[in-house]
């Protein structure tokens, strides 16, 4: 993954020199290790050892160290790594040290519900617009803000000086929020509507679906139903799909 570069804290030991580049994966798992950090901080641990940290973001200690390598922190040997130290250095590759901007469009159940949670401005972000195209919900007040209607994007981008746009519309309507996002030079873009947005480069979408993860979820259900069914002798025993085709219990496991 291709980042800007940056220069690093000065005169701060164990500071990173630079933003690297990051794998997808490493990029992902940070925000895990951030949250572990500050529960552990939050009980008065100031030093945790690599296994520690691990079993508290829930991976394996090996990715852990290889994923810290990356912001040039090793930990010391006997001790651990400095709590708040780590803090520090992920909150800074993940461009935490300054509350960024969000606005929030589509305040219906689900953007109500985003509306109210207070966990943002304790990891850096701040809500600083709530929008909406339904006249009915313009002039609402929700956790201190009050909701403008969806042509005021322009003015309150700048006002704001919006980084991140959350669309939490319906899908026939988040493809339009989209490109009124990006028309006012939001360059990313967390997307709860059920559907793939079409975004010219440069622009980054995260894509949460809940739909899509209880279907990953009953898939596995599913999986560890038809398991504990099977006949207990080995061998070739088939699995009936739907459409009259079958699989063995082989082809299965290995997804062929």
């Amino acid at each position: 993954m291709s980042q800007h570069r940056h220069p690093g804290t000065p005169g701060r030991a164990g500071a990173v020199p630079a933003l690297p580049d990051l794998p997808e994966a490493t990029v992902a798992r940070l925000p895990e290790y951030l949250r572990a950090l500050h529960n552990l901080a939050e009980t008065g641990n100031e030093t945790i050892s690599s296994e520690g940290l691990a079993n508290a973001a829930g991976v394996n200690s090996a990715k852990l160290r290889k994923d810290l390598s990356h912001l040039g922190s090793y930990g010391t040997r006997g001790v651990g790594y400095d709590v708040a130290l780590l803090i520090e250095q992920i909150e800074y590759v993940l461009g935490l040290t300054q509350r960024r901007a969000v606005a929030l469009v589509g305040v219906g159940n689900l953007g109500h519900a985003l509306a109210g949670y207070d966990g943002f401005a304790g990891r850096g972000f701040r809500i600083a617009a709530l929008l909406d195209a339904d006249p009915a919900r313009v002039g609402e007040e929700i956790n201190g803000l009050v909701v403008q209607h969806v042509d005021e994007l322009p003015r309150v981008a700048a006002e704001e000086s919006i980084a991140i746009g959350v669309i939490a519309t319906p899908a026939a309507a988040a493809q339009r929020v989209a490109d009124q996002l990006v028309a006012v030079g939001v360059t990313s873009i967390l997307n709860f509507a059920p559907c793939v947005l079409s975004v010219p480069d440069g622009v980054d979408v995260r894509k949460v679906d809940l739909a899509i993860e209880l279907q990953i979820l009953s898939f596995h259900e599913h999986r560890k139903a038809s398991l504990t069914a099977l006949p207990a002798a080995s061998g070739s025993a088939l699995t009936a799909l739907p459409g009259g085709l079958a699989v063995t219990e082989s082809q299965e496991a290995i997804g062929t």
